[in-house]
């Protein structure tokens, strides 16, 4: 359960971002409510890790704010802050040979007290959080002896086992086969049913956005950004504006997709 029954509310007000003197993200003022998916898009360098950054307070904006559960996360205590809000950076580096249980448990470190011995719930966390992504089995390996894949879905565990109810995601897709791609997202899903949740998750396939989020953030890079339920977003002129390249949206047996226009293809 959450920290003291609150929900993980997330929003920005009149945020600013810059990378040097490229303004990325001009007064952003929304709201990331419980019970919602959002999908952080846009082209390579339009601000999407340094959105998640800032929204998980590793990083300053050039100006606004985060707020969240209506206190602003600047104002946070470090070790209260662990436990409201998870983090999957885009890549991880393992320095040391550790089981992948073992690096799993790292992320519930914000709930250990006294000695700083895990208990059995932490572990039962742990090993919920390997399963639901099909990786019990891999729990005893050494960690640096893993996929880019794998790796990447340890990376999902570890943060889902923190049971935070905020969970940013930097592209949490990253290395995975279409397979995975869907497993990982179904979870994200199914965790979102058990309590008060939000996930915020950058990814750069809009066609699995579309059907797994519940809203989007499409970011151009140079300030603009547009919000809003994901297929009010996602739709064929915006990512066509966006992404500087003419989509189409084709329909068939219920399903849509967004490809690239015929003629600029042949």
């Amino acid at each position: 359960m959450s920290e003291g029954g609150m929900n993980g509310a997330l929003s920005t007000e009149a945020l600013v971002l810059r990378a040097g003197e490229r303004l990325l993200l001009d007064g952003l003022t929304q709201r990331f409510g419980t019970g919602e998916i959002w999908c952080v898009a846009g082209p390579n360098g339009a601000g999407k890790t340094t959105l998640i950054s800032t929204l998980a307070g590793f990083l300053r904006p050039a100006a606004g704010h985060v707020v969240l559960d209506g206190e602003r996360l600047d104002k946070w205590p470090s070790a209260r802050l662990a436990r409201r809000r998870a983090l999957m950076p885009q890549s991880t580096h393992d320095a040391f040979s550790a089981s992948v249980l073992d690096v799993v448990l790292l992320n519930r470190y914000p709930y250990l007290s006294g000695w700083g011995w895990e208990a059995e719930s932490d572990r039962a966390a742990v090993l919920a959080a390997l399963e639901a992504l099909s990786l019990g089995a891999l729990a005893a390996r050494d960690v640096r002896s893993l996929s880019g894949g794998e790796r990447q879905r340890v990376s999902l565990a570890a943060a889902l086992s923190q049971d935070a109810p905020l969970l940013l995601l930097d592209e949490p897709l990253a290395h995975l086969d279409l397979h995975h791609q869907i497993e990982c997202l179904t979870t994200l899903v199914s965790w979102m049913k058990g309590a008060p949740r939000t996930i915020v998750f950058s990814c750069h396939d809009l066609n699995l956005a579309r059907r797994f989020a519940t809203h989007a953030l499409l970011m151009d890079g140079a300030g603009a950004a547009y919000a809003g339920p994901v297929t009010d977003v996602l739709t064929p002129g915006l990512a066509s504006r966006v992404f500087g390249y003419p989509l189409v949206l084709i329909r068939q047996d219920g399903y849509e997709a967004l490809v690239p226009a015929l003629a600029h293809v042949l």
